[in-house]
């Protein structure tokens, strides 16, 4: 696309960046917002956090995990600066002037999500400040903890873009993002749009993997198609109360953890393809238990997020899902590794038109807020 055309949608363009739990790498969507028309994804790519990056953030996100305030500080900094960029490459690959992008919506990267308590909060770092100075484009961020202070989970956020792009008229479905942690959007044909956190989605297998196979992920599945799912483990599993907690509810890295499966792992080892088919079992069980118990009626669930290419997860999903129809979100015309990104996409053009970015039937709010802070981009000395 060259920069006429970008220019004759000055306004509807929007760039949308998340890292999500897994911390793979940032997700980056050039998107084209029209009234009355689908989304357009124009171009997106993900760039992967650089090794010692990741690290730090898998290491730090942990629950028992200590931080300096130097560490903290410059970790921000650090991912400001991975989202800066990220976004000047996307843009310079797409031929797009960054003139020609009303807004950013930047979701940063998750470190903690502590939504109950007495002091609830949610923790996303990568300094929006940085992006905004770097690219000069209005760079809206920090969009969950609004959400927060209004009494609600802070998360999911993305059940809002899924029903004002994927609900159908005819049909009860369900939209399932498998990132680090899996979540699922309700799309019933009548009655109001839900979504929650269903319980890890690829994080403990990701970090099984990388454990046991020194590899980021278990790409197609392999490692778990070699082994067989250990009942005793699974049903130690299972027995997490969060799980049996009702909607609203979300979770983080910083609950399901490595640590948190040792602690449930049976004293005589098991082998690690065990382990690992046991929690592809155990991912495609706490989805499909909650799919089963809040929308019974659901005719097909569609799949995004990095979980979409495990073959092996998704069978076993369909497996425990008779007669539901399992695919992606690409049947439907959403790419499914950058869906969330087009979410943050959405989510800045909602906070431009001063529009909720919530639901409330799903984080448990106490209403519709707008949801984001604005980082300029402009110098008013340039002007």
């Amino acid at each position: 696309m060259t920069n006429t055309q970008a220019a004759d949608h000055t306004g509807g363009l929007f760039l949308g960046m998340i890292s999500g739990t897994s911390a793979d790498g940032i997700d980056v969507a050039l998107v084209r917002f029209a009234e009355g028309a689908a989304p357009q994804l124009l171009r997106a790519r993900t760039f992967p956090l650089e090794a010692s990056l990741r690290e730090t953030v898998l290491r730090v996100s942990q629950a028992e995990a200590l931080v300096h305030l130097d560490e903290f500080g410059e970790l921000d900094t650090r991912l400001g600066q991975a989202f800066a960029a990220a976004a000047q490459q996307l843009l310079e690959e797409a031929g797009v002037d960054a003139s020609h992008v009303r807004a950013i919506g930047s979701h940063g990267q998750t470190l903690r999500h502590r939504p109950q308590g007495d002091a609830p909060f949610t923790l996303q770092v990568g300094d929006a400040n940085c992006i905004a100075e770097a690219t000069g484009i209005d760079t809206v961020a920090d969009f969950r903890r609004r959400d927060v202070a209004a009494g609600g989970q802070g998360a999911p956020l993305v059940p809002a873009f899924h029903a004002a792009t994927l609900h159908d008229a005819v049909e009860d479905r369900a939209v399932l993002n498998i990132g680090g942690i899996a979540n699922l959007t309700l799309l019933p044909v009548h009655g109001m749009v839900r979504g929650f956190d269903t319980g890890p989605g690829n994080g403990l297998m990701d970090a099984w993997c990388l454990r046991h196979r020194g590899q980021p992920f278990d790409r197609a599945g392999a490692f778990a198609a070699t082994g067989h799912c250990d009942d005793a483990l699974l049903s130690r599993l299972l027995a997490e109360p969060w799980l049996s907690l009702p909607p609203p509810k979300s979770t983080g890295r910083d609950q399901f953890h490595v640590r948190w499966l040792e602690d449930r792992l049976p004293s005589t080892p098991l082998e690690p393809e065990v382990v690992q088919a046991t929690l592809a079992r155990f991912t495609a069980r706490t989805v499909a238990d909650a799919l089963r118990e809040q929308m019974p009626t659901c005719a097909r669930v569609l799949v995004c997020g990095g979980g979409v290419h495990n073959p092996v997860l998704l069978r076993e999903l369909a497996t425990l899902l008779p007669g539901v129809v399992v695919e992606s979100t690409a049947e439907k015309g959403l790419d499914p590794d950058f869906v969330e990104a087009m979410a943050f996409a959405w989510l800045a053009r909602e906070f431009v038109a001063r529009r909720a970015g919530n639901l409330a039937s799903v984080t448990g709010a106490r209403g519709a807020r707008v949801l984001g802070v604005l980082y300029p981009g402009a110098n008013p000395e340039a002007d």
